[in-house]
């Protein structure tokens, strides 16, 4: 009976770090998926400026004289 107890003990403990792992992995992903979306984010804002600043540049730049307003 003692063996019983010990084997269901450590099932027990294996159980809990397996899911402690699980929780750390999930943890992980999330972190990393918000990373991932917050630098698509800044890269799209970033081609727009760019598009943006282009347009206005365009619109200050004369294209008979190529030259400045």
């Amino acid at each position: 009976m003692r063996n019983v107890e010990r084997v269901t003990s450590v099932r027990a403990q294996l159980l809990d770090i397996f899911m402690d792992m699980e929780v750390d992995a999930h943890e992980t992903r999330r972190r990393h998926s918000a990373r991932r979306h917050l630098r698509a984010r800044r890269g799209i804002e970033v081609h727009r400026e760019i598009q943006s600043l282009t347009r206005q540049i365009a619109e200050l730049t004369d294209p008979r004289e190529g030259s400045l307003h």
